[in-house]
């Protein structure tokens, strides 16, 4: 193995090959600088984070809600309604400032349609805040 210190006599070619030795050293510098200030950037902060917590849902008074049944038949605030007249009792509840929410209760039995239904109706009357309300999903905490 031959080693090319400089030119050969008479040889007057440019070396084509970059010297990578410089860059290599400058690269092990600014790892050395990294792993030495990289443990004071990530100092720790102490804190207390918030615990989940499942608080149940306070209706206020103005808010309806609507159910429906497996059968189809829609109630307004546990009444029952024809759904019918359900459009002008909306744009009705839309007029007042502010506005109450709608929330919809849905059985699981009763068809998607029904359920959709309301759904245009709200959105038709213009009443901009709309929630369906569910059972919480119920945990198996046998061990």
């Amino acid at each position: 193995m031959g080693m090319s210190v400089g030119p050969a006599e008479g040889d007057d070619e440019v070396m084509s090959a970059i010297n990578t030795t410089p860059l290599v050293d400058v690269m092990l510098v600014l790892l050395i600088i990294f792993l030495i200030t990289i443990p004071v950037v990530t100092a720790e902060v102490k804190l207390k984070l918030p615990v989940v917590t499942n608080e149940a849902l306070i209706t206020k008074p103005e808010n309806i809600t609507i159910a429906i049944d497996e059968k189809g038949y829609v109630f307004w605030n546990g009444r029952r309604i024809a759904p019918e007249s359900m459009l002008e009792r909306m744009k009705a509840e839309a007029l007042k400032v502010p506005q109450p929410e709608i929330h919809i209760r849905g059985d699981v039995q009763a068809r998607y349609e029904w359920i959709g239904r309301v759904v245009a109706t709200v959105q038709r009357a213009g009443i901009l805040k709309v929630g369906f309300i569910t059972d919480p999903e119920l945990r198996d905490v046998s061990f």
